[in-house]
């Protein structure tokens, strides 16, 4: 297989579901191929929105540009025949995105909403839901990560937590749909020949080829992050006014992205087959 070397521009996003307009969770940073190190994109108010994220990937649609995002893609489908049982009927992930979009009237492509009015149902939210087992469904993607031993992926019907990713996924599902055939999306879409790609990553899967150890990821100063980005063969990085985790985990992220892209195995993972990349996706980077 080849190497998808037509990407010269790599971004990294640390994503969130919050509610409200305004999301200091939410972090973009980028860089060009070789070993200087990415940089933040500063939000074009005082902190991003999801819908600034959205505008600002159209508007570099163009660009030779892979861009990982820090959340899942889609919900389990293969374990249960369904994204929702006994609600949903979409089979492939696109109707899905859309199913998700027309019943999530948050703002700013927000989707707490939709949880909150299903949970105990689809989704867990607290111990008045009942047991936590019965919510805990993967993906085959996500199910191959954990059998991995490189952690422990979590599931997007888990709602509950730091680690949960259901919102800010079930909110990333809105922008997939709203970028859907303006801008590739592995792996539902081949990758490109030229233009922007956008892919799933998880962070903690940079953090551990940084050599960082499971419960200790998180890079809180300049030396850490300096650290962790020589490991990825990139040089040190330009100082920021706040290490929090948002900013160093996409900075970390992107530099990762760029020293991977090449790898031809995480285009072309053993478990991946069509009908997964049709319903559930894939995480770049898990082979």
């Amino acid at each position: 297989m080849t190497t998808k070397s037509h990407f010269t521009r790599f971004a990294a996003i640390d994503w969130s579901g919050a509610k409200g307009r305004r999301h200091k969770g939410i972090a973009l940073a980028v860089c060009d191929a070789g070993d200087v190190a990415p940089v933040l994109v500063d939000p074009p108010d005082s902190a991003w929105s999801r819908t600034a994220i959205l505008d600002w990937l159209l508007a570099h649609r163009e660009e030779p540009m892979l861009v990982g995002f820090d959340m899942s893609f889609c919900a389990p489908f293969l374990e249960r025949g369904a994204y929702l049982p006994g609600e949903s009927t979409q089979s492939e992930a696109r109707a899905f995105w859309a199913y998700v979009d027309a019943n999530s009237p948050d703002e700013d492509l927000g989707a707490a909403s939709f949880l909150d009015s299903r949970r105990g149902v689809q989704f867990y939210l607290g111990a008045a839901d009942g047991e936590k087992a019965r919510f805990l469904h993967f993906r085959r993607g996500e199910a191959a990560f954990n059998a991995s031993g490189g952690g422990k992926a979590t599931t997007v019907y888990d709602a509950i937590g730091a680690a949960q990713v259901a919102k800010a996924s079930f909110a990333g599902m809105r922008l997939l749909h709203h970028v859907d055939r303006r801008i590739a999306i592995w792996p539902f879409d081949p990758v490109p020949s030229r233009g922007m790609l956008l892919v799933e990553i998880y962070t903690a899967i940079a953090a551990r080829a940084a050599g960082l150890r499971k419960g200790l990821s998180k890079l809180r100063t300049a030396e850490a992050l300096d650290a962790a980005l020589a490991a990825t063969g990139s040089q040190p990085h330009r100082p920021l006014t706040r290490y929090d985790d948002h900013s160093t985990d996409a900075i970390l992220a992107a530099a990762w992205l760029r020293a991977n892209v090449a790898r031809a195995e995480l285009w072309a993972p053993a478990g991946l087959t069509p009908e997964i990349a049709r319903t559930e996706g894939w995480t770049f980077g898990v082979a």
